[in-house]
């Protein structure tokens, strides 16, 4: 019973499904940026272009940081793939700003779904798009990782990752020129990576995140991804991220949640995005996710108003008027495609770019 309960709290807050690997062709081509080990990172695999998609490929690194990450199945141990999509006409000189897209819980940066995504939202746009590996993170340094040892994901994304692109590929390396954003669970780390470090972004975006951790639905899902091997094996303790769950216990529970600490946001673009569930009869356990994490934005919204900071929260309740095809529940391509499109939109208003 137990194990059931965990099981449907963990779709309450919501993650992605993994989807087919966005497949590289054999070996790096020719024209691809190439990648010096640095920054705490040792390159594994340069850049090789994915197949039938000019604009996009994928590298893989090790890091120092999180050394030993859980796999899912197709995954090397202890190598993390980034995909990167570039701008049409990316020459090598002009400089463009940079998105880091954040995906879900049991999902990957390198799959069908993401990479089309992002293809279609930034076709027209003058921006880098870079699609990072995030385990079951939580996009956190873990407070006890146990036999998995170290898994300090932020640091492996903020302290190494971005330095590594900027050094690499011809970015704005400003805060003025990169944003951030992500998809449930990844919703939670744009928003947590940017209240963290608001001299990295410009701009922040939630796709149906689960953004407060004071929630005990929230706790229920994050306890999940730790025991659930759907999310990786070897799996952890309910522990291993935010350390105990439960009062008086759970004090980096409180410190890390981000709905209560988007004070650092002040000067920031910020935008949140989410259904209702729509008919909560059809695919109810999707519906229950998104109507779940929409609380969490809720809330989140209250204290970005009590905080007198300007957002944009696309609310667009069962999908309808927001894209054909999206019908309100957590985890749809049309709702997540329309997220991405008209968040690129915004950047393009306040980004730096070409």
């Amino acid at each position: 019973m137990e194990s059931h309960l965990l099981r449907t709290a963990a779709l309450v807050a919501g993650f992605a499904a993994v989807s087919a690997f966005a497949a590289p062709v054999a070996a790096a081509e020719t024209g691809l940026p190439h990648f010096a080990d640095g920054f705490g990172l040792t390159v594994t695999e340069q850049p090789t272009r994915v197949d039938g998609h000019p604009r996009t490929f994928t590298f893989a690194v090790r890091s120092d940081q999180v050394p030993a990450p859980s796999v899912l199945p197709g995954q090397v141990p202890g190598r993390h793939v980034v995909m990167v999509t570039l701008p049409a006409g990316y020459d090598g000189s002009t400089r463009y700003p940079v998105l880091y897209a954040l995906h879900g819980n049991a999902d990957l940066p390198n799959t069908q779904r993401n990479l089309d995504i992002a293809e279609s939202a930034t076709r027209s746009a003058p921006l880098i798009t870079v699609q990072p590996n995030g385990g079951r993170s939580w996009y956190s340094n873990w407070v006890n990782p146990g036999a998995l040892g170290t898994q300090n994901w932020e640091n492996f994304h903020l302290g190494q990752l971005i330095p590594l692109i900027d050094a690499t590929l011809r970015t704005i390396p400003a805060r003025t020129g990169r944003a951030i954003a992500g998809h449930s669970m990844g919703g939670f780390g744009a928003v947590h990576y940017a209240e963290h470090r608001p001299d990295l972004f410009g701009y922040v975006g939630s796709f149906s995140g689960g953004l407060d951790l004071q929630n005990s639905e929230q706790r229920a899902a994050v306890a999940e991804t730790a025991l659930d091997p759907a999310s990786g094996t070897p799996t952890t303790s309910v522990d291993a991220i935010f350390g105990p769950p439960v009062w008086p216990f759970d004090g980096i529970w409180n410190a890390q949640s981000p709905a209560q600490h988007v004070s650092s946001l002040r000067g920031m673009g910020v935008a949140l995005y989410t259904g209702n569930g729509g008919d909560l009869t059809v695919d109810p356990l999707q519906a229950v996710v998104e109507n779940r994490a929409r609380e969490t934005n809720l809330v989140t919204a209250a204290n970005l108003t009590a905080e007198g900071i300007p957002f944009t929260f696309a609310d667009y309740g069962d999908g309808s008027a927001w894209a054909p095809g999206c019908t309100g529940k957590h985890n749809q391509q049309p709702c997540l495609q329309a997220d991405l499109d008209h968040f690129v939109g915004l950047l393009m208003q306040a980004l730096q770019h070409p």
